[in-house]
């Protein structure tokens, strides 16, 4: 039971002094009968919490699927460069929320957005071996070498030491499917730089049980669907 002063400044939208004001003015609903208290406490599961008529969530953590294009950091703030961020509307820069993982710069993709450490670090813990997959499109052709090199595991030449990995060439003789157990700096790129075979072009399809949304435009983002919050169960203690 939270106070729902407490639940409705967690969105963002509004300080405790503008929910205390929205209260005072019978702005807010729970179960269609009016707030009549900023300390009144409620369950946030199942809760039908509303102001002005409209539905507000209640729910502590939120999950949001971005389109991550590139130009942009994977960082909740940075002095010198945008980042992915200050694509959300202001509400929602104020609820705590971070990348669940990195992608390089000018690496596109998949890009999970939450405030739910927990999950995060479940996610991105190298004992879980969470598989990501991404798109590669390279300088020069791609072999069945590249592929044996990639699935016995590398060890390039500044002593990174690479798990196995998968390297599933497309018809285009410099594109691929690459499937990574682990995130290390610039793997990637620096595992196929060390096979003669720069990375032109980069984008995270898949990280976990989560798939691009191929409706999403470059920038977009939206929640996680009831259907993806069910896949990430396997994740939770």
């Amino acid at each position: 039971m939270e106070r729902v002063d407490k639940i409705l400044a967690g969105t963002g939208r509004w300080s405790r002094r503008e929910v205390k004001e929205l209260i005072r003015a019978g702005r807010v609903a729970v179960g269609g009968a009016a707030v009549r208290s900023p300390d009144e406490k409620y369950d946030r599961e199942g809760l039908d919490l509303r102001v002005d008529g409209e539905p507000v969530s209640g729910e502590k953590y939120v999950y949001l699927m971005l389109y991550k294009p590139a130009g942009l950091v994977s960082a909740t703030d940075d002095p010198r460069q945008p980042t992915v961020l200050e694509l959300l509307p202001p509400h929602l820069r104020r609820v705590g929320l971070f990348p669940a993982g990195r992608l390089d710069k000018d690496t596109e993709g998949l890009l999970l957005l939450t405030n739910d450490g927990g999950l995060a670090h479940r996610l991105l813990s190298p004992k879980k071996h969470v598989d990501k997959t991404y798109f590669v499109r390279v300088e020069g052709a791609l072999d069945e070498e590249d592929c044996a090199a990639f699935a016995s595991g590398m060890v390039l030449g500044d002593g990174l030491e690479c798990l196995p990995a998968g390297l599933e060439r497309l018809e285009a003789p410099d594109e691929a499917i690459v499937t990574l157990r682990e995130g290390k700096y610039h793997q990637i790129k620096r595992m196929l730089a060390s096979r003669g075979k720069p990375v032109r072009y980069l984008k995270r399809l898949t990280m976990g049980p989560l798939q691009l949304d191929s409706g999403l435009q470059k920038g977009a983002w939206r929640p996680l669907t009831a259907e993806e919050m069910d896949l990430l169960e396997a994740y939770r203690p």
